[in-house]
């Protein structure tokens, strides 16, 4: 017996208010096909699967969906077939016929167009989709994109932002200036502090506010196991920032990849070579890198190879701290703004109480109230909004996560600070106590 309809229409009311949740489609989506309400099922799942592609469940309720309601879905039973290495069924399409031409119930039909945004089944439904496009000059490691966020999108952190303003978003805005003082276009800054306090987020907030391609690199897109390869990944991957300028060049976790040469031993010999190379194309003493802004996250910036933060490469550091009060408002008003939740919620309360805690922290409050009040609507057939008394329950249970991070930084900042580059964190921990 499939879930009564009450229960089904509070979760597609929560579907409505958390269209990302791609948990919530999937179990949706099961509902509906059990249900026997196949095209609705069908356009759940395909919904999610524009999220999760791969994600199994959803597409096999794809094909049983699709199915049932006679739509035409061998493109999903192919991509859920390769996943699971099961069979197609025979409901797959089988080779093309060659009936006799003068017999007119076997022509070949034309293929009819989906009636949903899902992934082409056909080589003539690629072609209708897709024809007219300019083919995107992708990188052969990496993702690039276009960020729709700028630095108001950020909440609080102004004095992070005018420092930003004042010492690269400036210059940048204004080529004519730049070139007036004699400064191509281009640099590097290393954006550093605690963990989750939104460090990536403030680079793709910069290369909006730049109008720049976002091109972001992993460690494990860099280095390969065999000796040589990760030094030309590195300059493949140099060379396609330089062809795609204007472009942030974005390097998470950069202590990973140009650590201390040092501290390399015999051991690390392939990793000294990562560096220099890794140097060298910051350089740009063989190419030009006009254009091509360098950003870098780290939460070990006392672990950088000295000559990476040497003036013309990495040559700015940003400490970006937990979030102040403003911001922390700001951050539960982002994550609560699409969920239904009561009129009056006090967040400047909840803003005060989370004193020391990370943005990421602050979105785990959240999302584990958005888990309480779904397993409410649940049971109670309907949409039982988020209130202070779950984000209380929340926070009883949820605490900060930096703290080990600030143990370690306080040794750094009091006793290995000779060259004061710690010196806005130890204000910070001063500050604190």
């Amino acid at each position: 017996m499939g879930a009564p309809d009450s229960v089904i229409n509070a979760l597609l009311d929560a579907v409505a208010a958390a269209p990302d949740d791609v948990d919530l489609r999937r179990h949706v989506a099961d509902l509906l096909q059990a249900a026997d309400r196949h095209e609705e099922a069908l356009a759940h799942a395909v919904a999610g699967l524009s999220r999760a592609p791969d994600d199994v469940a959803l597409l096999a309720t794809a094909v049983t969906a699709g199915r049932a309601c006679g739509q035409d879905v061998g493109g999903y039973e192919r991509i859920h077939c390769a996943l699971t290495g099961a069979t197609a069924s025979s409901g797959e399409r089988d080779e093309p016929r060659h009936a006799e031409p003068d017999d007119p119930d076997d022509q070949p039909r034309p293929a009819q167009p989906l009636s949903w945004q899902g992934i082409p089944s056909t080589v003539d439904e690629m072609v209708d989709a897709w024809s007219g496009q300019d083919a995107p000059h992708e990188p052969d490691v990496g993702a690039i994109s276009r960020p729709g966020m700028r630095l108001a999108d950020v909440g609080g952190l102004t004095e992070v932002k005018q420092r930003l303003e004042r010492s690269f978003l400036g210059p940048m805005r204004n080529p004519d200036l730049q070139l007036a003082f004699g400064k191509a276009a281009g640099g590097g800054l290393v954006l550093w502090g605690p963990p989750g306090c939104g460090k990536t987020f403030l680079a793709r907030a910069l290369a909006g506010e730049l109008g720049a391609s976002f091109y972001e690199i992993g460690l494990s897109e860099i280095l390969d196991m065999w000796i040589g390869n990760s030094e030309k990944n590195l300059a493949a991957i140099f060379e396609f920032a330089r062809r795609n300028s204007p472009c942030v060049f974005f390097f998470d976790e950069l202590d990973a990849l140009g650590q201390k040469r040092t501290n390399l031993r015999s051991g690390g010999a392939a990793m000294r070579g990562v560096v220099n190379q890794l140097l060298s194309e910051l350089d740009g003493a063989t190419s030009d890198n006009t254009g091509v802004f360098f950003l870098a996250a780290t939460n070990h910036p006392w672990d950088l190879d000295p000559a990476l933060v040497r003036p013309g490469r990495f040559d700015r550091k940003l400490l970006v701290l937990p979030p102040d009060r403003e911001a922390r408002r700001a951050i539960f008003e982002i994550h609560l703004r699409d969920r239904p939740t009561v009129a009056g919620i006090r967040l400047d309360k909840f803003a005060k109480r989370t004193d020391g805690y990370s943005g990421a922290d602050i979105r785990l409050i959240c999302d584990d109230a958005t888990e309480t009040a779904l397993a409410r609507s649940v049971d109670s057939g309907a949409i039982v909004p988020i209130d202070e008394a779950m984000l209380d329950e929340s926070l009883a249970h949820i605490r900060p996560s930096i703290g080990p991070w600030l143990e370690t930084a306080r040794n750094y900042a009091m006793y290995a600070n000779d060259d004061g580059d710690l010196d806005d964190l130890l204000g910070y921990l001063k500050r604190r106590r």
